[in-house]
């Protein structure tokens, strides 16, 4: 694979002065961050906000209070906002300036850091490799942090001189949270503590972080700063822009833009949870897959023969404001191979996905860039 064009950094393309966006950056209408016929698109409804202190407490019933909250948020909405979630709120700063420092570095200094279509590792601004695309309004830095074999010191940038111990530091945070958020599940779900951890491959679990940029945008009623998609790991933990609320998602057919909480963390399932992951619960648990939902959304829409399902959404841009925002994604171990758990396969309900490692399907989904659902739809078994 190649990039099929010539790669624009769209910061560039925001700081000329240009009053009109590119062809190449027009999304269709159906696309558009518009109004939609039978959508009320800005419902008065805010995503679940939940308090993680209980689950660092010895309280049992506040313990289980907020297992319960993360049982239905996940059910529900596949996202929840979190505070008092253990990371510290000067790192997550410190974290935010860092980037934004870098994306203003000189293009040419940004640019020896510029990413490859076969792994993306780098400096970036387009995701999937088809000729002709319709493109976000977005640059980006991708990095592997988990597992350690795969963490390349070479690929961080050497400028702001403290960038590569404010991304270590802020990683190592992010990763004890989610290794919470894992034990935590699996409790609520009947399970050994560390049950979910070792479904994604337990130390060699993968990790990889990205920071965001979203560019003042002269036209931000035509395009996206990130297209509609689900993640295709299994849960994302976003440290969202304050300053303008960017993320919608899609809940019973309306975009719901999510309004950050200072000081707070957003959760998002991915594709992996929405696959049942083999080895699963007993009968009598199937009712809590959807508290799985939260953690992992191929290996658990998948796992789960899409007893749960992944959270479609997008992020939109702003004329008055940049924005940067920092994702870390945490997936199943690269080789894993992802399938319907035996116990939730019958004849009633036949395995609807095909089995394939976490590579594959990350493969699969680069190929195509984001495009809602539509990926992991398109690898569901014709029963028809």
């Amino acid at each position: 694979m190649s990039w099929p064009e010539q790669v624009v950094r769209v910061q560039s393309l925001s700081e000329s002065g240009l009053r009109a966006i590119p062809v190449q950056y027009i999304k269709p209408l159906s696309e558009r961050p518009l109004f939609k016929p039978g959508s009320q698109f800005h419902r008065h409804v805010d995503v679940p906000l939940i308090d993680l202190q209980h689950l660092f407490g010895k309280d049992p019933n506040l313990h289980l209070d907020t297992l319960n909250r993360i049982s239905t948020a996940c059910r529900d909405w596949g996202i929840f906002q979190a505070v008092n979630h253990g990371v510290s709120h000067k790192l997550m700063t410190k974290a935010r300036q860092v980037w934004r420092d870098f994306f203003n570095l000189p293009l040419q200094v940004k640019q020896e850091y510029a990413n490859a279509e076969t792994t993306y590792e780098g400096y970036g601004s387009r995701l999937g490799v088809e000729k002709g695309a319709v493109l976000d309004w977005s640059d980006y830095f991708f990095l592997h942090y988990l597992p350690i074999s795969l963490r390349n010191q070479s690929k961080w940038p050497e400028q702001p001189s403290s960038c590569r111990e404010v991304v270590a530091q802020y990683g190592c945070e992010v990763v004890k949270l989610c290794r919470t958020l894992q034990k935590a599940m699996s409790i609520d779900l009947g399970l050994k503590e560390e049950y979910i951890e070792n479904a994604f491959g337990g130390d060699y679990m993968g990790a990889c972080f990205r920071a965001n940029f979203y560019p003042k945008c002269p036209q931000p009623e035509l395009t996206l700063g990130l297209s509609s998609h689900s993640d295709p790991g299994g849960i994302t933990i976003l440290l969202p822009d304050y300053d303008v609320a960017r993320l919608q998602v899609l809940n019973h057919g309306d975009w719901i833009t999510v309004n950050p909480v200072p000081d707070s963390l957003i959760v998002i399932i991915g594709d992996q949870i929405q696959v049942p992951i083999v080895g699963s619960p007993p009968p009598f648990l199937y009712k809590y897959w959807y508290s799985i939902y939260c953690i992992c959304v191929y290996l658990i829409q998948v796992v789960s023969n899409a007893i749960y399902n992944s959270v479609e959404h997008r992020v939109t841009v702003n004329s008055a404001k940049d924005g940067v925002s920092l994702a870390m994604f945490f997936n199943p171990k690269s080789d894993l191979v992802i399938e319907a758990a035996e116990e939730l396969v019958s004849e009633e309900r036949p395995a609807l996905y095909e089995a394939m490692t976490f590579d594959h399907y990350r493969v699969h989904m680069r190929t195509k860039g984001p495009c809602g659902k539509k990926r992991l739809e398109s690898l569901k078994f014709n029963t028809s």
